[in-house]
């Protein structure tokens, strides 16, 4: 496009974030429904994270990182839900290109943060059960700040690159963003530059973020089923996968929506592939984290029941 076909467009200060519908009854629906998900949410990830901080013997490891999961997921909810929110209490569903690109920034830092920090955490695991003899040592407090310190200073710093480049293409034709919150496919579509390196770069860091440690999630888990396996007690086994399976699920689907949404090719259909598995990763994995990995935990329940 040549420089005055350029000053003939006129460029986008704002965007639409469409979200889920659209109607007086529907909006209220909605607003009803994800506010009490965020509720909920917080109120769980606040739960755990005080009574982690509260309880002595919850000092370990294993505790440690779910705190900071809890931390990721408070952060995560609230860089979505309560924009969100906003738009279906008042109408309003515009959102400046400023602010949607710090939106996405925060976004996409928190997500892949999570990515490394459940890698850290299935390693954390496959010690445990694995190498039981070596656990204290090998994970002592130490290793644990810096697993967990690298975890959130990983994910900030591979979502820059593309926030920069996606911050720097123009918008200047079509505003509504098939989303409901500022995603990097949905607002790269809207561009009217060139978008080849910004796609491309989208698709290798959301594969880097997330194929390896899902890959090290996935070995671990498998070298754990194999130990566990061996167990001669049926008790025994039965301990051990409870500590685990939990874990597993979530992940396995965290990682599923995650690489299905950026990574897989997708077709043109009429509901955004982005949106539908978006919901799993910002609304619903925060919102059951702190059920699954800490509620059904028997040390947990054991130390609600004391106070």
């Amino acid at each position: 496009m040549t420089k005055q076909e350029w000053k003939n467009k006129t460029v986008v200060t704002e965007f639409i974030l469409l979200g889920f519908g659209n109607g007086p009854e529907l909006d209220s629906l909605l607003f009803l429904m994800f506010l009490s998900i965020y509720i909920a949410t917080l109120t769980g990830n606040i739960f755990i994270i005080v009574l982690i901080v509260a309880n002595q013997h919850l000092h370990t490891p294993m505790y440690f990182f779910l705190g900071n999961l809890a931390c990721l997921e408070i952060c995560c909810s609230s860089d979505i839900l309560p924009r969100l929110l906003l738009s279906y209490l008042g109408g309003d569903r515009s959102i400046s290109v400023n602010g949607c690109f710090t939106q996405y920034y925060f976004f996409g830092c928190l997500a892949a943060a999570e990515c490394y920090l459940l890698s850290v955490m299935s390693y954390d695991r496959y010690l445990a059960v694995c190498k039981p003899l070596h656990y204290a040592s090998h994970m002592n407090g130490k290793l644990c700040l810096q697993l967990g310190a690298a975890s959130w200073v990983s994910g900030f710093l591979s979502n820059s690159i593309l926030t920069f480049l996606i911050s720097n293409l123009v918008f200047c034709g079509p505003n509504e963003i098939e989303h409901f919150f500022c995603d990097s496919f949905p607002m790269i579509k809207l561009s009217c530059s060139d978008t080849h390196v910004a796609g491309l770069v989208t698709s290798v860091v959301a594969g880097v973020c997330s194929l390896p440690p899902f890959l090290l999630t996935f070995s671990s888990y498998l070298y754990i089923i194999i130990t566990v396996m061996k167990i001669p007690s049926a008790t025994g086994r039965k301990k051990a996968f409870s500590t685990c399976s939990s874990h597993l699920i979530v992940v396995i689907l965290f990682y599923w929506s995650i690489l299905t949404a950026y990574v897989l090719p997708h077709h043109n259909t009429q509901i955004s592939p982005n949106k539908v598995f978006s919901v799993f990763y910002t609304i619903l994995t925060p919102l059951v984290n702190p059920f699954i990995y800490s509620l059904r935990n028997k040390e947990v329940r054991e130390t609600l029941r004391k106070r």
